[in-house]
């Protein structure tokens, strides 16, 4: 076995895509602060005890796990940060109003989500606690679609769906556990022979309206749709009505569409849940959601909404910009004029590589398309091909 070969879906980032995701990180970032929302940076692994809590079993599915050598206790690598940042929210910040937090970091995955994605995601994302009402939804869903443009992502698609309109019929019809869960993996696949052979015993009225899901995706028009083929619970006209006000409030900033079948992490979120699509790109390339829930696993009810995405996945999808070339300067330490002309480029931002001795063939493998020379007694930069 070649000893330099990486695990699948594990790979290297090599020089000229580590630039790009970097500088997208740092204006990610910034563009999040600028906002308010406060960085954290939570450790790789946790107890697994912690790590889990409120996440449902998916998340559980991909966590690798140890045996810390310490304690003896089962510790896991995060698979996701936001269940990390909602116990800083509850146990270590400890505000009584509203915290806006951002993150980005490594997370790992016991398989891939995709033939296509690696099992080593650069996470980033912001969240909102604290607020329980629909005007959070809007901005965090604002600041992801700010986020998209930031990265290049020109014309981004919005999905909405609302996971309390499953729920509400499951709950109405009182479903059991096990019919439930089949259901909802239906619903997953948009299965609709498996959703009406499934739902054959329920009440017509919860039947006919899980039947109908699937097919309430589109415009605008899915809202009106859904109000005439679902029950008017309350539950699920507080849901339409919620939606309607984000497509209000974001039908300036992005293309909405509605999927009232999309149930990602349902046993997760608990109202509203989006994703973010590039025009020519498959997989979404940014998820989110309402996760009231989760606080309150954590011993403190905290309502929060909030978004993550790939800063990888984000970095292939957005316009291949290049990197930026550089000015080769001689190598010549003891002169302090050219010292003080490298250290003034450098300082506006410019790239400055040094010609060490020796390596005058491969001078094209440096990215420079300058050269610092001496000319009239100054060191001045001239355009050169190397």
């Amino acid at each position: 076995m070649r000893t330099w070969l990486l695990p699948e879906y594990v790979e290297d980032i090599l020089p000229g895509e580590a630039a790009r995701i970097e500088r997208l990180r740092r204006t990610l970032l910034d563009l999040f602060a600028v906002h308010g929302y406060q960085l954290v940076m939570p450790p790789l692994l946790e107890y697994v005890d912690s790590l889990l809590t409120g996440t449902g079993h998916d998340l559980d599915l991909r966590t690798f796990k140890l045996v810390d050598q310490l304690s003896g206790r089962m510790l896991g690598v995060r698979a996701d940060i936001t269940p990390q940042v909602a116990r800083i929210d509850a146990h270590l910040l400890n505000r009584r109003g509203i915290t806006r937090l951002c993150y980005a970091g490594s997370v790992l995955h016991t398989l891939p989500s995709d033939m296509n994605r690696t099992r080593e995601p650069l996470q980033i994302g912001a969240e909102i606690y604290g607020h329980a009402g629909v005007e959070s939804d809007i901005e965090v869903e604002r600041l992801l679609m700010q986020a998209m443009a930031a990265a290049g992502i020109a014309a981004a698609q919005l999905d909405l769906g609302h996971v309390a309109i499953f729920r509400a019929l499951v709950r109405r019809a009182r479903i059991a556990a096990p019919q439930e869960s089949e259901l909802f993996h239906a619903m997953q696949m948009k299965d609709v022979p498996a959703l009406r052979a499934l739902s054959k015993v329920l009440d017509r009225v919860t039947r006919e309206a899980i039947a109908a899901l699937p097919d309430l995706y589109g415009g605008r028009e899915v809202l009106a749709a859904a109000a005439k083929r679902l029950p008017r619970y309350p539950e699920i006209m507080r849901a339409l009505r919620d939606l309607k006000r984000l497509s209000d409030a974001l039908n300036d900033i992005a293309r909405i569409r509605f999927d009232l079948a999309e149930l990602r992490g349902y046993h997760y979120h608990s109202g509203v849940v989006f994703a973010a699509y590039a025009q020519g790109w498959r997989n979404a390339l940014a998820r989110g959601g309402r996760y009231d829930e989760v606080g309150k696993a954590f011993g403190r009810a905290r309502p929060a909404t909030g978004f993550s995405m790939d800063l990888r996945e984000l970095a292939s999808a957005r316009p291949n910009s290049g990197g930026k070339p550089g000015v080769l300067a001689p190598y010549k330490p003891r002169d302090a004029a050219l010292q003080e002309r490298v250290a003034q480029l450098r300082a506006r931002g410019d790239v400055v590589i040094v010609d060490l001795p020796g390596h005058a063939r491969t001078r094209g493998e440096l990215g420079c398309d300058r050269r610092l020379t001496h000319r009239a007694g100054h060191w001045v930069v001239v355009r050169e091909i190397f």
